[in-house]
């Protein structure tokens, strides 16, 4: 047991050090270049962080699992935004740009109801299977590689967001995003293990470690970032973040895992996708409560107490 625990704490300072040094770098980046720290947290950060779940999924549908590939995706959606969303904003408040209100939140939702179109085709229409073709996995990937090419296309980034950011040259910044992912992902790898191996020590049910180690597991990564970049006042960089890691969740690794194999929606229950559907709808009505155009305090309560909920469902439909 004392290897084990030694073990999750040394998986913790690798997610905080690589958590610290992915912030750095692309802020520098960011500045570097002259993109907005979103950007950067969309792309680089948000699809870097997504790393864990991109191997599982594809992995599982390689496999044939396919409730294995889409259950991670969408549970990793709702916790990225019920739980690491909400931390982020009790930290501090995360402004919401017009820019963030005009494309990226409304596309957030729409690619998540598109998945629940695509692959739910019987259930609400009564016509084919309920699954994600290899035709749906070509249509996700296209909408993705849109995506990229118009958010770079149209960015620019406002002055005042690079005051405070430590300038390093291209190659360290380069070297600080690599390092940070690894050791994130890494440490990540660490920390599930062995809290696994501690759970299972204390007799823990595998369906229960699978939906609370595992799914936090594979995003731990993302919460770090957020964390971090929320303590380093670096807001528009996790907010991007995790807009970033649900639409390339969906987009880029559904759209993959689909493409290697058609995924069924047998296993998915209509509160999992009605859950990850209020989660995405949920960021842009932030945008008009409390403190409009801010995803604040009081809104990262609410998001808590929507995740206490859903696991709560989940423990209880074991």
């Amino acid at each position: 047991m004392t290897l084990q625990i030694l073990i999750l704490l040394a998986g913790l300072l690798l997610i905080l050090f690589g958590a610290n040094w992915l912030v750095d770098g692309s802020s520098s980046l960011a500045k570097k270049f002259g993109l907005s720290e979103f950007i950067i947290g969309l792309t680089i950060v948000g699809i870097g962080t997504s790393t864990p779940e991109m191997v599982v999924s594809f992995l599982s549908s390689f496999q044939g699992k396919a409730d294995m590939a889409i259950g991670n995706i969408v549970g990793s959606n709702i916790f990225n935004t019920m739980l690491i969303l909400g931390v982020t904003a009790l930290i501090s408040p995360l402004v919401i740009t017009k820019s963030n209100l005009k494309k990226d939140i409304p596309l957030n939702i729409i690619v998540t109801l598109l998945l629940i179109l695509l692959g739910m085709n019987f259930t609400l229409f009564g016509k084919g299977t309920d699954q994600l073709s290899r035709i749906d996995g070509i249509i996700l990937l296209a909408i993705f590689a849109w995506y990229l090419w118009s958010s770079f296309k149209s960015d620019s980034a406002d002055e005042e967001e690079g005051e405070g950011v430590k300038q390093y040259g291209l190659g360290v910044s380069i070297i600080l995003i690599i390092a940070g992912l690894a050791a994130l992902i890494f440490g990540g790898r660490l920390f599930v293990n062995s809290a696994t191996e501690l759970a299972k020590m204390f007799g823990v049910s595998d369906k229960f470690i699978a939906i609370t180690v595992m799914a936090a597991g594979t995003s731990m990564p993302e919460l770090a970032t957020c964390v971090v970049a929320a303590l380093k006042g670096r807001g528009q960089l996790a907010l991007g973040n995790i807009l970033g890691s649900n639409i390339s969740n969906i987009l880029l690794i559904l759209g993959g895992a689909a493409l290697i194999n058609p995924l069924s929606f047998s296993g998915m229950t209509t509160v999992d996708l009605g859950a990850v559907l209020l989660c995405s709808v949920f960021i842009l009505a932030s945008a008009y409560m409390f403190k409009k155009r801010q995803l604040d305090r009081m809104e990262g309560v609410l998001l808590l107490l929507m995740e206490a909920g859903y696991m709560w469902y989940l423990i209880a439909n074991l």
